[in-house]
C-alpha cells in the first residue's frame, strides 16, 4: 500500500505538483531551462491580450473543457481542494461569462481527455479514479440531455495521455502513464461509428502531460510533456492519419508539461501554461505551421498547469482553472507555501490547491496584406492622363 501510494506520488509530481521526487531533481530541471523561462528584455511577443472572465462553481484541476456545437464549453472531473477525483460537471455560456451546473459523470475521473465527436457527443476517456488507479473506461456525454453514458474501452489504462478528433473522424489516443505507471508511447484509434479501439503507429518518444492538435492539413501535433525521468520535454512531433507514424518537427521555446495548446482561426497554434520543476509558467507561444517556427504572445494573468483551453466561436479561448505554482505548498520549503485558512489536506506528501479562476485570450488581428502592383517588364505603356471633361460652346445668337 506504501510503495502504491508514493508510485502514484510519483505520477502526479508533474500533473499535480505533488514533491515526492526529491527537490534537488526540480531544481536541476528548472535551472536547466531557467534562459527560456522568461521572455528577455529584447524580446517582442506578439500582441494577444488576456482578460478575467467569470470564475467556476467548484475549484478544480486535471480536469477537461469541450466547446459544444451550441457555443457553451462543458467542463467535466478533475480533482479538488480535498484531493478527491469529481464527477461533476458544469457549462460556461459565453455571452454571460458564467457556469451552471449539468449531468455527473458515471466515474469521477482525473487526469482524463474528452473529445466532441461529428455526432455532437463529447467523448472521455481513461484518467485516475478517487484511488489514483489508472482508468481504461470511456463514456459519452449528450449534450441534448446533459447525461452520461459508458461506452468501449481503451486497450490499455492511460491518464495524461492526448486525444484528438482526426479529419476522418476519428478518435486519435497517444502516451500518458499507463497502469504499470509507465509513461507510454503506444497510441490507438476510436471508432465513434462502431465504439471500438484500434491500435496505430507509437510516437517516437513516450510521453505525458502533452498536447496534441490537430493542423489544418489533417496532420496532429504533439508537443511537450514528460518522459519516464520526469524530464519535461522542448520537442514536438507530428502525426500522419495517412501512414499511422510519426515526425519530429521544430522545438517549443520552453520545455513545459501540463500546458495546454489550441489551434486558432488564422492556422496557428497557441500553446500557454504549463509546468517544470515547480515552476508554473504565465507565459504563451505560438506555433506556425507553415514554418514549423514558434514565437512568444502575450502571458496569462496567472501562471498556471493542469488547465484548459478551449477557443470559442467568437475566435477568443477560454483558459479555465488549473493550478498555480504559488498555490503548492512543499513540506520544507516554506517560500512556497501558500495562504490558507480552514483545514489543510494533507496527501501524505504534498498540498494541492486548484484555481477557479478563468481569462479569455484574444488573438492578434490578422493583419490585410497590402497589394504589390505588378512590375512593368519591356516596353511599357505610360500611364494615361485623365481627360478633362469638355464645356459645349455656346450657340450664338443669329444676327437681326
Amino acid at each position: 500500500m506504501i510503495r502504491a501510494h508514493i508510485s502514484r506520488c510519483l505520477y502526479l509530481i508533474l500533473l499535480v505538483a505533488v514533491c515526492v521526487i526529491p527537490f534537488a531533481l526540480g531544481q536541476r530541471a528548472t535551472t536547466k531551462q531557467s534562459a527560456v523561462a522568461t521572455l528577455s528584455a529584447g524580446d517582442d511577443p506578439a500582441g494577444g491580450t488576456w482578460s478575467v472572465t467569470g470564475s467556476l462553481n467548484t475549484a478544480r484541476n486535471l480536469h477537461t473543457a469541450t466547446l459544444l456545437p451550441n457555443g457553451t464549453v462543458l467542463v467535466a472531473g478533475g480533482i479538488d481542494t480535498d484531493l478527491n477525483a469529481l464527477d461533476s460537471a458544469e457549462l460556461y455560456g459565453p455571452a454571460s461569462g458564467t457556469w451552471t451546473f449539468t449531468g455527473s459523470l458515471n466515474t469521477a475521473r482525473i487526469g482524463h481527455r474528452a473529445t466532441l465527436l461529428p455526432n455532437g457527443m463529447v467523448l472521455v476517456t481513461g484518467g485516475d479514479d478517487t484511488g489514483l488507479h489508472v482508468l481504461d473506461s470511456a463514456e459519452l456525454y449528450d449534450p441534448a440531455n446533459g447525461t452520461w453514458t459508458v461506452t468501449d474501452s481503451l486497450s490499455i489504462g492511460r491518464s495524461g495521455h492526448s486525444a484528438t478528433l482526426l479529419s476522418n473522424g476519428m478518435v486519435l489516443v497517444a502516451g500518458g502513464f499507463d497502469s504499470d505507471l509507465n509513461v507510454s508511447a503506444s497510441a490507438e484509434l476510436y471508432d465513434p461509428a462502431s465504439g471500438t479501439w484500434t491500435a496505430t503507429g507509437s510516437l517516437n518518444s513516450a510521453r505525458d502531460a502533452h498536447t496534441a492538435t490537430l493542423l489544418p492539413n489533417g496532420m496532429v501535433l504533439a508537443a511537450g510533456g514528460f518522459d519516464s525521468s520526469f524530464v519535461a520535454f522542448a520537442n514536438a512531433e507530428l502525426y500522419d492519419p495517412a501512414s499511422g507514424t510519426w515526425t519530429a518537427t521544430g522545438n517549443l521555446n520552453n520545455a513545459r508539461d501540463a500546458h495546454t495548446a489550441t489551434l486558432l482561426p488564422n492556422g496557428m497554434v497557441l500553446v500557454s501554461g504549463g509546468i517544470i520543476g515547480f515552476n508554473a509558467f504565465a507565459s504563451a507561444e505560438l506555433y506556425d505551421p507553415a514554418s514549423g517556427t514558434w514565437s512568444f504572445t502575450g502571458s496569462l494573468n496567472t501562471a498556471r498547469f493542469d488547465h484548459t483551453a478551449t477557443l470559442l466561436t467568437n475566435g477568443m479561448v477560454l483558459v479555465a482553472a488549473g493550478e498555480s505554482s504559488k498555490d503548492v505548498s512543499f513540506p520544507g520549503h516554506p517560500d512556497r507555501a501558500p495562504s490558507w485558512s480552514g483545514s489543510v489536506p494533507d496527501a501524505g506528501c504534498c498540498f494541492i490547491f486548484p484555481v477557479a479562476s478563468a481569462e479569455l485570450y484574444t488573438p492578434e488581428p490578422t493583419p490585410t496584406p497590402t497589394p504589390t502592383p505588378t512590375p512593368c517588364t519591356g516596353r511599357c505603356s505610360p500611364t494615361p492622363r485623365p481627360r478633362s471633361t469638355p464645356h459645349p460652346r455656346p450657340t450664338p445668337l443669329p444676327r437681326p
